[in-house]
């Protein structure tokens, strides 16, 4: 059985090679998956709507682009290059209730959460996901 439902690990120079809207796709789910987790762990009474409302604080693209402000000076070179190549990438659409500047640092914050979870990086993955949920997104 898997352990971390990765069909394989990537090694990094393969990761990098990837399109980083599919890095993005990756780090999308493997967020969201965190974030409904962390919620129900602090309150397993509340229903599953109530679950998935929270978790859109967490998971918008305003919440993503302050998480990504406050860990950015964080980032080692090789994880401010996949962030970087993510807020740059050209997504085909932008949401009609997000800033383009927020999807961006969002799409960045996505493929490096999706690069990290693909290469196996999981203390560094660890850090930045348990950051994520201590940044006040009080706005």
């Amino acid at each position: 059985m898997l352990d971390d439902l990765r069909i394989e690990e990537f090694s990094k120079n393969k990761a990098r090679m990837l399109n980083p809207l599919q890095l993005a796709l990756i780090g999308d789910g493997v967020y969201e998956i965190f974030i409904r987790n962390y919620i129900l762990t602090q309150n397993s009474e509340l229903s599953a709507h109530k679950i998935h409302v929270k978790a859109i604080g967490y998971v918008k693209a305003k919440s993503q682009s302050l998480i990504m402000h406050e860990i950015e000076e964080t980032l080692t070179e090789e994880e401010a290059y996949i962030y970087k190549r993510g807020r740059n990438a050209k997504s085909a659409t932008v949401p009609k209730n997000a800033d383009v500047r927020d999807y961006r640092n969002a799409t960045g914050f996505e493929a490096l959460i999706g690069y990290l979870y693909l290469v196996g990086d999981k203390k560094r993955l660890s850090e930045i996901l348990e950051k994520s949920i201590s940044v006040e997104l009080n706005y």
